[in-house]
């Protein structure tokens, strides 16, 4: 089966906020409204969620600020996703698992436009591919909450190259969200990043920092790496941080990173990659320290 063809596109920023943390960045609904503005003011205005970060609580904190100021929520993008069921006091699963059921796609959807304080979502990807996914009924899921104008785009994350052909052979998907890093160099060579080429469809990247353990890591492979991006970075003057969000930036399917910090001064290294233009020596020299040997 050939793939449907792609809705209109969503123009996602070039860098996008995430909000995995949230709820442990301790701010009031005040400090989160400034630290919204001062996102967008930075170019940053696509703003990553799921329904199970902060234990079911991060959407619900980041839609009080949009509560706070309604204004900002037309100066941006939503991104959400949902499919895992997670334990926790409040749901007591006998086990994590996976579920993308039309019923719990769709309750899921709505309480983050609840928790959001929104009408619609500009995204929604599945956050891990469920073995038991019917294909053909969750496109028809899609279908209908797009139609009632819940969700304006669709797409998935950690998916695999054959997982992402599957669901997107009876649905236009947007995006993968992938995990990318100097650390994490597998989707490289597993084919995601190939397709999302192929197809002409922006991946996006979370953990490009390697969830800190770029600064903090005393493995050997952190170590290595952390000791060679450093030289780089001193070279041409430039942050860790930045040089490391730079190296993600400079694959060529024009891939979306994902931050995951609170802090301003984090954001503003981010955006500075987008001035960066690595050279393929010292984007190799990079991808030879995170593998531990030369190219073959």
């Amino acid at each position: 089966m050939q793939p449907l063809a792609a809705s209109p596109q969503l123009q996602l920023s070039p860098i996008v906020a995430g909000l995995w943390r949230l709820t442990s960045w301790n701010l009031d609904v005040q400090a989160r409204v400034r630290w919204i503005e001062q996102a967008l003011e930075l170019g940053i205005s696509s703003f990553d969620h799921a329904d199970i970060y902060g234990d079911y609580a991060e959407e619900a904190v980041f839609g009080e600020a949009l509560k706070a100021a309604p204004s900002l929520r037309r100066r941006m993008q939503l991104v959400t996703k949902c499919g895992i069921r997670l334990r926790s006091a409040s749901r007591p699963y006998q086990v994590n698992h996976y579920d993308t059921t039309a019923a719990y796609v769709r309750a899921q959807v709505e309480r983050s436009l609840q928790c959001l304080h929104t009408d619609h979502v500009d995204l929604v990807l599945i956050h891990r591919p469920d073995y038991l996914m019917d294909a053909a009924g969750l496109a028809d899921t899609f279908a209908t909450l797009t139609r009632e104008g819940k969700v304006r785009h669709w797409g998935v994350s950690n998916h695999s190259a054959s997982q992402f052909a599957l669901l997107h052979g009876r649905t236009p998907l947007l995006t993968n969200q992938l995990e990318l890093s100097p650390l994490q160099l597998g989707a490289l060579d597993d084919g995601t990043l190939d397709q999302a080429q192929q197809l002409g469809l922006r991946p996006m990247i979370w953990s490009p920092l390697g969830g800190g353990r770029l600064f903090t890591g005393t493995d050997e492979q952190a170590v290595r790496v952390r000791a060679c991006m450093e030289a780089i970075a001193t070279r041409l003057g430039i942050s860790l941080a930045t040089l490391a969000f730079a190296w993600v930036l400079r694959h060529p399917s024009r891939p979306h990173p994902v931050t995951g910090t609170g802090r301003v001064e984090g954001l503003r290294e981010a955006v500075a990659a987008l001035d960066v233009r690595l050279g393929n020596e010292d984007w190799y020299a990079i991808w030879t320290a995170g593998k531990g040997h030369p190219v073959p």
